[in-house]
């Protein structure tokens, strides 16, 4: 059984949405239970399915799971398992994070090549490197990583070329556990790597340098779980993708448990493109002014503007006067979604990693299917701004990143259904929902 959004789109949006728990923040956090025993609550965190891959991964290896209401358990005390299968791994790209913690507490570890999203290469270079400069022996053999640390790691200097989250946070784990002080220079600089090394932190572990790109860890013989439940801090892109709706379909919109600062840069962007927002508290107020700028956008590691809302704001950018330019700069197959959108009347044009948005053009309802996470959400965000109802299929791509989707936004007066469907249906290579 494989399901679907059906949208019929041309309604001006008003109300709340609340924004749930960063998935990219309690996703290397779940990871870090596995650096020490102990039993770690969560609160305010998202019901997702990439969540959920990553607690059956924990339980493959040993810990004992737990919902009580809004506090999520997870208790680590038998995790002894050093083996990520394929099955699991092959779901989610970020089960690649719990390689560091099994290599740094147990010796070893052996962990399946991930999968993911297919959004460009994003080889696992940088953590295999850096777990050798800790001095783990690594080896891939039938796909799968094999490290080896029998005597430990230890503290060394490791220099990424390019900043990446999910190194970063795989060696910030791993050298919280080595011998002596590693030192990680154009580290990433995401709030999601802040929040951990905060968590790393409530464990016991000795992190200076959190929000720079220059880190520097103090290992310890053994960390603790920290006394204190987690509040997983809220999801930017979450956030940044709703903020663009007025935009989109006209009305304005609250979003409501954010965090601004997070966001300095999209909300600037956005503003230029003629968004009112306003933050107060946890609190941001937006609303769009009529005709909308276009803009030229290059996706940056934070606090630039990030990757992951690059698909959302080529759909807002379809409504600006004039031409727009989007450049990838971070991952080259980042593009799929462009040919979805022409399916539904937008005019883009793709030069290598630039994409060129001529607007203001009336989108039309279609069928089209989503092949990456942020690509599911920004046929969304076309659909409800488009004429007439579009079915957008993929939807195990959206369930990773968006919780409860259909009811939010069906909350700010939305006509959004997810419906199920039967048979062997086959899809082109952009493809747009089911046939014979």
């Amino acid at each position: 059984m494989r399901e679907y959004l059906e949208i019929e789109g041309g309604y001006p949006l008003k109300g709340e949405i609340p924004i749930s728990g960063a998935k990219n923040a309690v996703l290397p956090a779940l990871a870090a239970t596995l650096l020490a025993p102990g039993t770690y609550r969560f609160t305010n965190w998202p019901r997702l399915l990439d969540l959920y891959t990553m607690l059956e991964l924990l339980s493959h290896l040993g810990a004992r799971i737990e919902s009580r209401g809004p506090v999520l358990e997870v208790d680590t005390v038998s995790a002894e398992g050093v083996e990520a299968p394929y099955e699991l791994v092959r779901r989610m790209r970020a089960s690649i994070l719990v390689l560091g913690p099994l290599t740094a507490r147990f010796g070893r570890a052996r962990v399946a090549l991930p999968g993911g999203c297919p959004i460009g290469k994003r080889p696992v270079d940088f953590h295999l490197r850096g777990l050798e400069r800790l001095g783990a022996r690594i080896e891939i053999r039938h796909g799968y990583i094999l490290a080896r640390a029998e005597d430990g790691l230890s503290g060394a200097e490791i220099v990424f070329d390019v900043p990446s989250v999910t190194a970063t946070e795989n060696l910030l784990m791993a050298a919280t556990l080595a011998r002596g002080k590693t030192e990680i220079r154009n580290a990433a600089r995401e709030p999601e790597v802040v929040f951990l090394g905060e968590m790393l932190r409530a464990m016991g572990a000795r992190i200076e340098g959190l929000g720079t790109d220059h880190l520097v860890i103090y290992g310890r013989s053994e960390l603790e779980p920290p006394r204190e439940p987690l509040r997983i801090i809220p999801d930017r892109i979450e956030a940044g993708t709703y903020l663009m709706l007025p935009g989109i379909t006209g009305g304005e919109i609250t979003l409501a448990g954010v965090e601004p600062a997070h966001l300095e840069t999209p909300i600037l962007r956005l503003k230029e493109a003629g968004l009112e927002i306003e933050a107060e508290g946890d609190r941001l107020y937006a609303r769009a002014r009529r005709p909308l700028s276009p803009l030229k956008i290059v996706t940056a590691p934070y606090p630039g503007f990030p990757t992951d809302l690059q698909a959302q704001i080529m759909v807002l950018l379809t409504q600006a006067e004039g031409l727009s330019l989007i450049t990838e700069s971070l991952f080259e197959e980042r593009f799929h979604h462009v040919f979805e959108l022409r399916r539904m009347g937008a005019e883009i044009e793709l030069d290598e990693r630039t994409a060129i948005v001529r607007g203001p053009v009336r989108l039309q309802g279609a069928e089209v299917e989503a092949n990456d996470l942020r690509a599911s959400a920004c046929l969304v965000l076309a659909a409800l701004g488009a004429e007439g109802v579009s079915r957008i299929y993929g939807l195990e791509h959206l369930d990773r990143g968006y919780e409860k989707i259909e009811a939010k936004l069906s909350a700010l007066g939305a006509k959004i259904v997810r419906k199920s469907y039967e048979g062997h249906q086959a899809f082109g290579p952009c493809g747009a929902g089911p046939r014979d």
